[in-house]
């Protein structure tokens, strides 16, 4: 099967620094792959390279096979749908409004949508359970169930890849978990390939099918979460030490940061 997504030496520098130095993963169709490592380590550079924000002037990226270049904004649009860290909700749009945008891509040349596009749009609604909310504002809403409604916007998209920024970030607990449960959800029920950037390395180690670890715009390890969430890795990667044992919930590493009173 062809990957979803492949890169090949990829290189990004910004005025002048290297941010990216020849970076290769490839992510299987449908993989939920999480990209982490320490802040300033080109994670979000890399997650706009695939995303087709930002054009690498080194290396190749291929989507399904093809190159990002190849494909037009719009074809590309119903391909991979993107969800950045930080959204702005200035504007006082409904929860169904906000979904609708997803459609775009599929939209005729006047760029009305029709019946089915709202079906699709409520059904996304549901699946990320906020069908109860859809005339309110985002102004309205708490950051976790903002967060849901831009996931239920790039759903609207009918990608086959999803790249996801940070989605838990400032989310307290419960609403982490609701994320990624929705996530894990998405990968299972539609077959959809989730690539995400991540600082919470216990959340990545029970979603992820494999780790990809940076630091410093370079490859540290990649892997499943059990042969890159290992002391070793983690003490090079983040220049502190790190407790690694098994986790009580399940069959996958846990990792605590050790204050240097207790190393």
């Amino acid at each position: 099967m062809t990957p979803a997504v492949t890169t090949k030496n990829i290189v990004y520098r910004y005025s002048g620094s290297a941010v990216l130095k020849k970076v290769n993963l490839t992510v299987s169709q449908g993989a939920f792959f999480v990209i982490a490592g320490p802040n300033g380590s080109g994670k979000t550079t890399l997650l706009k390279i695939l995303a087709g924000i930002f054009r690498a002037p080194g290396g190749d990226v291929a989507i399904l096979g093809t190159p990002v270049q190849n494909y037009g904004k719009r074809e590309f649009a119903r391909v991979v749908a993107y969800v950045p860290q930080a959204i702005g909700d200035s504007f006082p749009f409904t929860v169904i409004q906000t979904a609708l945008m997803g459609r775009t891509p599929h939209l005729g040349l006047l760029g009305i949508e029709s019946g089915p596009d709202y079906r699709i749009a409520m059904d996304a609604l549901v699946f990320t359970g906020l069908d109860h909310l859809a005339h309110r504002k985002l102004d309205q809403l708490s950051g976790g169930e903002r967060q849901r409604v831009h996931i239920a916007r790039a759903i609207c998209q009918e990608p086959e890849i999803l790249l996801l920024d940070e989605p838990t970030a400032s989310l307290d607990p419960a609403h982490q978990i609701r994320i990624m449960d929705l996530m894990d959800r998405l990968r299972e029920s539609r077959g959809m390939t989730v690539v995400m950037v991540s600082h919470d390395l216990n959340i990545a180690a029970m979603y992820a099918d494999s780790i990809l670890m940076l630091k410093e715009g370079e490859v540290v390890h990649r892997g499943k979460p059990g042969e890159v969430l290992v002391p070793d890795i983690l003490e090079k990667t983040y220049g502190c030490k790190m407790m690694v044992d098994k986790n009580p919930a399940g069959p996958f590493p846990r990792v605590l940061p050790l204050p240097e009173k207790f190393s």
